[in-house]
């Protein structure tokens, strides 16, 4: 199969979100060897660096943000927990199948967040029109937010320098400066927190590892102890 067709079938496997996230994973070591094992290089200098270890954790307030969505209009945490628990997902692009992938995991669980009460808001380093493309892409109702510079990312300790080896792989199929408005090839490393209204994280996801994300079920177990 080619990549696109092996991503259309990790959208279409019934399985957990990480079981389909590995379907991608397989197809890029099996068409690009050479990528994956820069990506487990990646991988491995951030895990012994700590990278993300000391993100906000459960039991800390959630920093406030104020971002522009993908129609322009600026949203803030203290709108979203209003009107209920909050998923506080953190996407690297719209060019990331595994970042696809994860919001359409959401998006098809998203009749029963919203009948826990839950608010999804998606929060992405790209310009306003690649955060719509993506939403358009995944079939979502909730927003997705533009953090330009990875400025929210970098107060919570989650944007990192994604290195020169991963630059030049990437740079031959990807134009983040494009994406991002800016040179710095930094990302975040993708997180979830869920957020009760009180402004407090009940739990949180994060891994340097971009292959792997928040199950579905334990994202809606974490919502319901948030409530």
């Amino acid at each position: 199969m080619t990549f696109e067709q092996s991503v259309q079938a990790a959208i279409e496997l019934d399985a957990p979100l990480n079981e389909r996230l590995n379907v991608i994973a397989r197809a890029v070591r099996r068409l690009n060897a050479d990528f994956a094992d820069a990506v487990d290089r990646l991988v491995a200098r951030l895990q012994d660096q700590g990278a993300g270890a000391i993100s906000p954790a459960p039991g800390d307030p959630m920093p406030a943000f104020l971002l522009p969505d993908d129609n322009g209009k600026l949203i803030s945490l203290a709108s979203i927990l209003q009107q209920g628990p909050a998923v506080i997902t953190f996407q690297r692009g719209h060019w990331c199948p595994y970042c696809r992938l994860n919001a359409i995991g959401i998006v098809e669980a998203h009749q029963e967040i919203a009948a826990l009460g839950g608010q999804v808001v998606a929060i992405m380093p790209e310009r306003r029109k690649f955060a719509k493309a993506m939403k358009a892409a995944v079939g979502a109702e909730f927003p997705f937010l533009t953090d330009m510079d990875n400025g929210y990312a970098l107060s919570l300790n989650l944007a990192i320098w994604i290195g020169a080896e991963m630059e030049r792989l990437m740079g031959v199929a990807y134009d983040l400066p494009n994406y991002q408005g800016n040179a710095s090839w930094f990302l975040p490393i993708p997180a979830t927190f869920i957020v009760g209204t009180d402004g407090l994280i009940t739990d949180r996801f994060v891994d340097p590892d971009y292959r792997r994300r928040m199950d579905i079920d334990d994202l809606i177990a974490a919502l319901r102890r948030a409530r």
